[in-house]
């Protein structure tokens, strides 16, 4: 019984607003003294839990990253991806929406922080989409999914926060994720289709673009398409680490922004200041997270969770597709972070213990954390979307809860197949 205060802690610590990562860590420490009942343990095992869960070389892909996102968003990238997509298929109906999906997929893949790319393309995509008479539903529900794509195309944060937490290559996540990504795309195109076929006032044709102006937009964004490129041919290569790649990932888009005149001083000034708010916000996060984990690990929950689902022999797809359901479900009233920190300490050692790749598996907790965030009553980019974008939040719900969709499709394909998620990574260098 003693064991069900830290959860309660939890819970409490969240309602009341307290920062993810102080809740997860003094739940856990609280956890922790509960099992050893000794002062000097606990404060011996924080310590050392506390140090050597961010005192790793592998963790530094995290800043790494992160300021190559702020430096490409600083840079004017979203714009331009944006003016090429719209320019290229905004002829075609629901063409701009289709854009928005594609800019929101390659920004995603230069930002890796979903937030910030559903912040930057309300900026941008949203009131050019009203001003060609896209309704506020298709818009809101657009911008809200294309968001999320940055969690499976690399370099997604969340897969490097996976690979740190559960010991996975963090090479192999990042790569795992491509072709899922394309896929989601894809679906989400097919979506917009038969959305714009069966309501067509809700995104009226744009006139047709000239194809000197088209391949003339292309030009602004070549350089950003390259660098993704690189980064992706050096991650399957083999021909450096996820650090390595990041560090020359940051490197570049900040001699990009200056090359073309997108960055100056004082932009890069504020690119480094975000870059150290959101890297100093994460490793506290995964400080908790780990305070936390070992309070689970000591308790001995996941044993005994092993223990009782070997017991009920029950089929490992139907263990899985319960935790699937069962994350879906919470994810509607907590939010995704501390979510997949918590699910990640109780259901993994279960996940590998039947057998499921643990590449695969991030994936799909990639999926449903994309789900969780547009879905309502807490998805956190819908709130983000009607707030920059000035649209009612009912109708972002509306719209994203049509296209999550896609996401849906795109989780059920996985869990048939799982080789779409485990053939890229399995041919890395």
């Amino acid at each position: 019984m003693d064991l069900l205060l830290p959860f309660l802690i939890l819970v409490l610590f969240f309602a009341l607003g307290v920062p993810i990562a102080f809740s997860l860590g003094v739940a856990g420490i609280v956890g922790i003294f509960i099992v050893t009942g000794d002062l000097k343990t606990l404060l011996l095992m924080s310590g050392l839990t506390t140090f050597n869960s961010v005192a790793s070389y592998t963790l530094t892909t995290i800043p790494m990253f992160t300021l190559m996102a702020f430096l490409s968003a600083s840079g004017g990238l979203a714009t331009k991806l944006f003016e090429a997509a719209s320019n290229w298929v905004s002829n075609i109906r629901g063409g701009l929406a289709i854009a928005t999906v594609f800019a929101c997929g390659v920004f995603g893949a230069m930002s890796g922080v979903s937030t910030a790319a559903a912040s930057v393309m309300s900026e941008i995509a949203v009131p050019n989409m009203r001003r060609l008479g896209y309704s506020d539903v298709l818009t809101g529900g657009v911008v809200s999914v294309g968001a999320t794509l940055d969690l499976l195309i690399p370099p997604s944060i969340a897969f490097v926060v996976y690979g740190v937490l559960t010991g996975t290559s963090i090479g192999k996540m990042l790569l795992a994720g491509v072709i899922p990504g394309i896929i989601l795309g894809i679906f989400l195109t097919f979506c917009i289709f038969i959305w714009v076929t069966v309501r067509p006032q809700d995104a009226p044709k744009a006139d047709r673009v000239s194809w000197s102006k088209r391949w003339r937009s292309l030009w602004g964004i070549w350089p950003s398409l390259t660098l993704i490129v690189m980064v992706m041919v050096l991650l399957y290569a083999g021909f450096a680490t996820p650090t390595e790649v990041g560090a020359l990932g940051a490197f570049m888009s900040g001699l990009i922004g200056f090359i073309t005149r997108g960055l100056n001083w004082t932009k890069t000034l504020e690119a480094l200041k975000g870059t150290i708010r959101v890297s100093a916000m994460i490793f506290m996060i995964i400080i908790g997270g780990t305070l936390f984990g070992s309070f689970i690990t000591q308790s001995g929950i996941p044993d005994k969770m092993i223990a009782v689902v070997t017991a009920m022999n029950l089929n490992r797809w139907i263990v899985i597709i319960a935790i699937v359901l069962s994350y879906f479900v919470i994810s509607m009233f907590m939010d995704e972070i501390p979510l997949m920190l918590i699910f990640l300490q109780l259901t993994f050692p279960l996940v590998i213990k039947l057998g499921f790749d643990p590449v695969w598996y991030g994936v799909v907790m990639g999926i449903l954390i994309m789900m969780g965030m547009v879905f309502p009553p807490v998805g956190i980019i819908t709130f983000i979307v009607s707030g920059v974008g000035k649209i009612d939040l009912v109708k972002v719900y509306k719209g994203s809860s049509i296209l999550i969709i896609a996401i849906f499709m795109t989780l059920v394909l996985i869990m048939i197949y799982p080789e779409i998620v485990l053939w890229l990574p399995s041919r890395m260098k």
